[in-house]
């Protein structure tokens, strides 16, 4: 390799002149003067990825990461999956992102898991496969070198409430309040507990968790925690110090963390790049690699001249989030040990509630983005193809139709629909489906008018 442009394009890439190392890093992998050794080519890859990535270029990073995945002799090939994961994320390819994230944290040598285990369990939320998101949250929040288990913690409640499981959810939530973190964020993480604590019943306690959330007067609670606030408040008001039952988790839209945590593709608050990635580790071998490090003079210098009893402060400040980081373990070993038990359960609550893949909206939304090409897989196999032609000839075709309400049974549902026609009036229609094993089938369509409700 040339060194010499090797390390001429970790200086642009440092000063973030990234598109001057971008054209650094890619001569230097085409010099046919300077041969690549084995493991050049990944790192090389790697870096151009790094570039792509920062000039927010997706799409082309994917197929430089793909390539230095591609190196068996380069040894950050863990990284370059987990890399390889938020890209595909940030393009919302959350399938090929959750086998990256799987890659990344089975290939040996992974110092840092927690990044893959974050950006999987996001994915998994995007793809509405809650326990296994849950299942990546609890190992982000494991792992010892996570600096910042919060975000996990956080993220591991909006599964428990997901899952209907708001005892747990306060659990993870607790875990976390030993930990530090930002005023905005403890604030979230206590209006996000008194919803939890509302869903278990425990209103006095919830009462003082969205007081301490209110508490600096920066906070505003979102439309469904203001709800759960009064709500408690009234309740306490009577006299009630806690709900005789737990009452149901029907929206957890409103919580004040996204389902997303940390977000993909739109950008961590307050972080610079596009989506959360790593840079190449040290290698005593390439000095040049520390300075690839975004961070590197954020507090290294001040390390490095540090005076004994400085050190010796900051030993025990890491002794200390050790301990905690062990004790936040065991409260999730012991709470999500229903998960695993539940995921089954919870499966076969879905199906009797009505729910299934695709749902019923889904269903009816494709319907309605085509009537006449409409195929005959989106009608049970009771219906011919002759009724089923007829019923669709008078649907009229909007792509953005409006689902205005879903009545689910197990067996069967009905969606209500309302259409804008090409001349700008609006239908509304009744479209009765049946169960097939996890799916639904149109059975009917029909004109609906409100005298018939």
């Amino acid at each position: 390799m040339n060194k010499q442009l090797f390390d001429y394009a970790n200086r642009q890439y440092q000063l973030r002149d990234y598109p001057t190392a971008l054209i650094a890093f890619t001569e230097c992998l085409q010099d046919a003067s300077a041969p690549l050794a084995p493991g050049e080519t990944g790192l090389l890859y790697h870096q151009i990825g790094n570039c792509l990535i920062k000039l927010n270029n997706p799409t082309e990073a994917i197929q430089a990461y793909t390539q230095a995945s591609a190196d068996p002799q380069y040894a950050a090939i863990s990284t370059v999956e987990c890399n390889l994961g938020m890209a595909y994320a940030s393009l919302r390819d959350y399938e090929h992102a959750v086998r990256c994230f799987r890659l990344s944290v089975e290939e040996g040598g992974n110092e840092t898991p927690y990044k893959a285990y974050m950006g999987m369990g996001n994915a998994l939320m995007k793809l509405g496969k809650t326990a296994e998101a849950g299942v990546a949250f609890r190992e982000a929040a494991l792992d010892e070198a996570n600096p910042d288990v919060t975000k996990a913690l956080l993220n591991l409640g909006l599964c428990f409430m997901a899952l209907d499981r708001p005892l747990d959810a306060v659990a993870s939530y607790e875990s976390a309040l030993p930990f530090e973190m930002k005023p905005a964020t403890k604030n979230k993480l206590y209006a996000n507990l008194g919803q939890a604590y509302v869903a278990a019943g425990k209103m006095t306690e919830a009462v003082g968790a969205f007081e301490e959330a209110l508490r600096d007067k920066t906070y505003f609670l979102s439309d469904a925690a203001s709800v759960d606030y009064q709500r408690a408040i009234g309740v306490v008001a009577q006299g009630q110090a806690d709900a005789t039952q737990m009452l149901p988790v029907a929206d957890v839209s409103g919580l004040d963390v996204a389902a997303d945590g940390m977000p993909i593709g739109d950008g961590f608050a307050g972080a610079q790049d596009p989506f959360y990635y790593d840079d190449l580790p040290q290698d005593e071998n390439f000095p040049g690699y520390l300075g690839m490090y975004d961070n590197a003079t954020d507090g290294q210098d001040h390390f490095f001249n540090s005076t004994d009893k400085e050190i010796e402060q900051w030993s025990k400040g890491i002794a200390k989030k050790d301990r905690k980081r062990r004790n936040v373990g065991l409260k999730i070993a012991v709470a999500f040990i229903v998960v695993v038990i539940l995921a089954a359960a919870a499966l076969v609550f879905a199906y009797t509630q009505g729910y299934g893949y695709p749902t019923q909206e889904m269903v009816a939304k494709e319907l309605f983005a085509d009537p006449s090409a409409a195929a005959d897989s989106l009608f049970s196999g009771a219906t011919s193809p002759e009724n089923a032609k007829t019923m669709t000839e008078f649907v009229a075709a909007d792509p953005d139709a409006r689902v205005d309400g879903v009545n689910r049974s197990m067996t069967e549902s009905e969606v209500f629909v309302t259409a804008t026609t090409d001349e700008g009036g609006q239908v509304t229609y009744r479209v009765s489906m049946v169960r097939d094993l996890a799916s639904w089938k149109i059975s009917n369509v029909e004109l609906y008018f409100a005298s018939q409700s």
